[in-house]
C-alpha cells in the first residue's frame, strides 16, 4: 500500500524506490557476511550507487547549467523529473547501511519488512528521516488497536493539516504577492513578509511532520519528533537542535562525527562543521544559493 501511495504521484519512479531498497538491502547483508578487510569496500560500493543515483536525479541539471554559465556552452538539460521524497528515503537507506557497517544493528533479513522501512507512506515523501533501530522493531511486533493512541494520532494529524492548509497556505498568498513584486512595497512591508515567511515555512514543514507522526500513531507506529518549538531557541546552535531534528541528527551522526566532529584541532573542527552545513545546503535544494545559505549559517553560528 505504501508503493500504491507513491505511485499515485508517478508510477515509473516506484522502480527507483524499489532499486534503492534492493541495493541497500543486499549491501547490508553482504557487509555483515564479508571479512573485516573487505567490509569497507563493500559498504562504499553500495554507498556510491545510492549517492550516484541521488546526484543524477537531483543535481545533474544543476551541474550542466553551471558548466554552461562558466564555459559558455549550450549543453541541453536532461529530461528529469525530481522524484518526490528522493532525499528522504535515500538518506534513510544510507543511514541503515552505515549502522550495519558500524555493527550498531544487524542486517534485516526479511525483505518485506525492510521494504516497508524504506517506503512507509506517512513519512516517505517529507520525513521525518527515521532510524532502522526505531522502525524495524515496531514492524516486527504484532499491532493491537489502541483507541487512546489512535485518537491522539488523529488530533496530531488534524493539527498538521490545520498548520499546512489554514496557516501556511493562507500566509503564502500574502508572502508570494510581496516577494514577487518586492520593489513596489516599502521596507516595512518587506520585513513583515519575511517574518510571515518564517511562520509559513515552519507551519508548512512542521505541519507535514505532524501529519506523518499522527497518521503513523493511528496505526500504532511511533515516529520521532521532528520539530520542538524552534523559534523559541536562544541561539542558532539551539535552533538547529530543534528544527527538523531528524535531518540535523542525521547530518551529525553520518557526516559530522565521521569527519571527526569536534574531537580534533580547532581548524579541523571548523572545517568539519562548515563541510557538514555546505552539504546540508545542497540537500535543501539544487541551487548555489542553498550552498551559500549553508555556509553562511555556519559562519554566523561560529561568530556567536
Amino acid at each position: 500500500m505504501s508503493y500504491m501511495f507513491y505511485m499515485g504521484w508517478n508510477v515509473k519512479y516506484a522502480w527507483l524506490l524499489f532499486g534503492v531498497t534492493g541495493v541497500s538491502y543486499v549491501n547490508a547483508i553482504l557487509i555483515e557476511k564479508t571479512a573485516d578487510r573487505l567490509r569497507k569496500r563493500v559498504f562504499m560500493i553500495g554507498l556510491l550507487m545510492i549517492i550516484g543515483a541521488l546526484i543524477y536525479f537531483k543535481y545533474a541539471n544543476m551541474m550542466i547549467s553551471t558548466w554552461n554559465r562558466i564555459s559558455g556552452s549550450q549543453f541541453m538539460l536532461l529530461d528529469i523529473v525530481l522524484p518526490v521524497g528522493i532525499s528522504f528515503y535515500m538518506f534513510q537507506a544510507i543511514g541503515y547501511m552505515t549502522d550495519v557497517y558500524r555493527r550498531d544493528i544487524a542486517a534485516e533479513k526479511n525483505f518485506l519488512i525492510y521494504a516497508l522501512f524504506i517506503s512507509f507512506f506517512p513519512q516517505l515523501v517529507a520525513g521525518p528521516i527515521e532510524r532502522a533501530e526505531n522502525l524495524l522493531s515496531q514492524f516486527r511486533r504484532k499491532s493491537v488497536f489502541n483507541y487512546d493512541e489512535a485518537a491522539e494520532g488523529f488530533i496530531q494529524a488534524g493539527w498538521g493539516f490545520f498548520q499546512k492548509v489554514v496557516i501556511a497556505d493562507r500566509i503564502a498568498l500574502v508572502v508570494n504577492n510581496v516577494f514577487d513584486s518586492y520593489h513596489t512595497f516599502p521596507g516595512v512591508i518587506r520585513v513583515i513578509a519575511a517574518v510571515c515567511f518564517a511562520i509559513q515555512i515552519y507551519c508548512d514543514f512542521g505541519g507535514y511532520s505532524n501529519i506523518a507522526i499522527g497518521t503513523a500513531k493511528v496505526m500504532g507506529i511511533s515516529l520521532m519528533q521532528n520539530f520542538q518549538t524552534p523559534y523559541f531557541s536562544v541561539s542558532i546552535k539551539e535552533f538547529w537542535r530543534r528544527w527538523h531534528i531528524s535531518l540535523s541528527g542525521w547530518f551529525r551522526d553520518y557526516v559530522y562525527i565521521p569527519l571527526g566532529g569536534s574531537r580534533c584541532s580547532k581548524k579541523r573542527s571548523y572545517f568539519n562543521s562548515m563541510l557538514t552545513m555546505l552539504i546540508s545546503g545542497f540537500w535543501h535544494g539544487a541551487e548555489w544559493h542553498y550552498v551559500a545559505w549553508g555556509g553562511g549559517t555556519r559562519l554566523v553560528s561560529d561568530s556567536r
